[in-house]
């Protein structure tokens, strides 16, 4: 057979004359992403208390990331009055330029599954703008520490997000849309814990046993 990621993928290369193929499900360890790592003191270092909104991006740090739309919704945020706070966990050739649009954000460079998992597990909310993603496992590794997800519906997010229960999908590929999907959720916290708790109860799922 000819092993894919996602559904989506195999109706792609199915229209394309391929045959036989499988959808191989994914996962992570557990006992590394889970919501247990969620840690005030972490908060604490980024200068977040309980009433800010820690947004997460973490990747490569390059173009095809759509990492620009990370930017622009984070200066729309702050624009409206939110209190958040931008971690941004990878390396890159985009970092530079990151760090001069956001000076405020929290670079955490490379980091290893350990270190990624009280991020993810930290954050209110996980962005994930891409757009040319075949899987994006960052989604799946947000999802099992908790973290809420805002997606566009492709990939991953396509496979493992309920909209408006583990996080919300944007459908199409507009930018504006999905800065106003994240105005929408950070306008009333309670969505944000709503999602986080469904994350959390729903945790050992994602587990590659």
């Amino acid at each position: 057979c000819t092993m894919v990621p996602t559904r989506a993928l195999q109706a792609q290369l199915s229209a394309s004359g391929f045959q036989n193929l499988r959808v191989v499900a994914r996962g992570v360890d557990t006992k590394i992403f889970h919501p247990k790592h969620r840690n005030q003191a972490i908060r604490d270092n980024w200068h977040a208390d309980e009433s800010t909104i820690v947004l997460l991006s973490a990747g490569r740090l390059a173009a095809e990331k759509n990492l620009d739309l990370i930017v622009h919704t984070y200066k729309a945020l702050l624009a409206a009055g939110r209190s958040v706070k931008l971690v941004i966990a990878g390396d890159g050739p985009l970092r530079a330029s990151l760090q001069s649009q956001c000076p405020d954000a929290i670079f955490t460079g490379m980091c290893r599954h350990a270190q990624l998992a009280p991020l993810y597990a930290n954050a209110d909310l996980f962005l994930f703008p891409s757009l040319t993603e075949t899987f994006g496992n960052v989604t799946l590794e947000a999802l099992a520490c908790g973290a809420p997800v805002l997606a566009f519906d492709c990939a991953a997010a396509s496979e493992l997000v309920e909209d408006n229960h583990h996080g919300w999908l944007v459908r199409g590929e507009s930018h504006e849309d999905f800065i106003q999907k994240a105005l929408a959720i950070t306008e009333n916290p309670a969505n944000l814990f709503k999602a986080r708790q469904f994350n959390q109860e729903r945790s050992p799922q994602w587990d590659w046993q």
